[in-house]
């Protein structure tokens, strides 16, 4: 197990330890935490998946908030329970039907993470402690600590980017915390308000601040139940905090599919040569690293740090054994991305 959840057991006096001393200094985490909750019992956004404690459509609501915003997710989220209302719905669908299902959200590995955890879910039950639900696809520190906390009360602390934006104003912490011991730090620090009671709120409650209050550019520190206790506001380093990771360099890439049709039928490979949409069926072709952008390249699609370029090429004729042949119609339900519309709408 990458992480353990001892903290848990510790006693108060015990948590002390692993706090850092200025934070210590500052205030205590009994009154953070009361106010915190008590704000979140008043601020709290309505919001489709707060209706129940359901695991599954927490679970869900979790996995499509990753990369993605509230206002983006409500239409996503209403659909796909509509098509999948229960784990065991979600088991039974063929990947094809989840995938077309998910259209749109991107970061596609998700859903087909989703898709393999609902079989043994559906067959096993869920698990109440995020030790458990770690075992399963998809289910990272955050995710497996989200839906243990959220849907069965266990007091374990969760850490996304709204948390880490929250404790490294309030505590006015300088951490790299995409480094494993400085996020350890800031995870020491949920862990220790989730103990202290009520979980599913003081974890939802750190995230709600960071999302509605305590944003990224637009902060209303005068909403903010923690305000006259932040030491980033009294150090005037709201701005400053977190500290910036370093984006990935854009890496730009040529791409050559070949597009070969017959019969209504697309001919797509396993992708195991580009960089993108990696294991996925995509168009054959080549593709290559190039130190810059060239020239009359009209079309264009960037994934992440991906900027491509792309020269389509038909053809006629196209044989292999690894060909797989998609109906047209199907297209999107094999691979929902809309890098494949693109670079078939040249050609159709």
């Amino acid at each position: 197990m990458a992480w353990s959840l001892q903290m848990k057991t510790l006693k108060n006096k015990d948590l002390e330890k692993n706090i850092p001393k200025k934070t210590l200094a500052e205030n205590s985490l009994n009154e953070d935490h009361k106010l915190l909750v008590q704000w979140y019992e008043k601020n709290k956004r309505s919001l489709p998946w707060r209706i129940s404690k359901d695991p599954y459509k927490i679970w869900l609501s979790e996995v499509m908030l990753q990369q993605t915003t509230v206002t983006a997710v409500i239409p996503y989220y209403d659909k796909f329970l509509n098509l999948f209302p229960t784990v065991q719905h979600l088991a039974d669908a063929a990947e094809n039907e989840v995938m077309a299902a998910w259209a749109g959200l991107g970061y596609y590995s998700r859903a087909r993470n989703l898709h393999k955890a609902a079989k043994h879910l559906a067959e096993n039950g869920f698990p109440k402690t995020a030790a458990g639900l770690i075992e399963f696809p998809g289910f990272g520190p955050y995710t497996s600590r989200a839906v243990a906390s959220i849907a069965f009360g266990e007091r374990v602390g969760v850490l996304d980017g709204n948390v880490i934006r929250v404790l490294s104003r309030r505590h006015g912490l300088h951490l790299e915390w995409w480094n494993n011991k400085p996020r350890q730090e800031l995870q020491t620090l949920s862990d220790h308000l989730a103990l202290l009671g009520a979980p599913e709120k003081t974890n939802q409650g750190l995230m709600e601040l960071g999302a509605t209050v305590c944003t990224p550019k637009k902060v209303m520190c005068i909403l903010c139940p923690w305000s006259s206790k932040c030491v980033a506001r009294k150090n005037d380093a709201v701005e400053l905090l977190p500290l910036k990771k370093a984006r990935k360099k854009t890496e730009i890439w040529v791409w050559k599919p070949i597009v070969a049709i017959k019969d209504k039928k697309v001919a797509l490979v396993k992708n195991d040569y580009a960089p993108f949409l990696k294991n996925q069926l995509i168009f054959p072709g080549q593709i290559s690293m190039e130190k810059n952008k060239p020239k009359d390249c009209k079309l264009r699609h960037s994934i992440t740090h991906h900027d491509i370029f792309i020269q389509v090429e038909l053809k006629k004729n196209l044989a292999g054994t690894n060909l797989h042949w998609v109906n047209l119609s199907e297209l999107k339900k094999v691979n929902p991305s809309s890098l494949l519309q693109k670079v078939l709408g040249q050609v159709l």
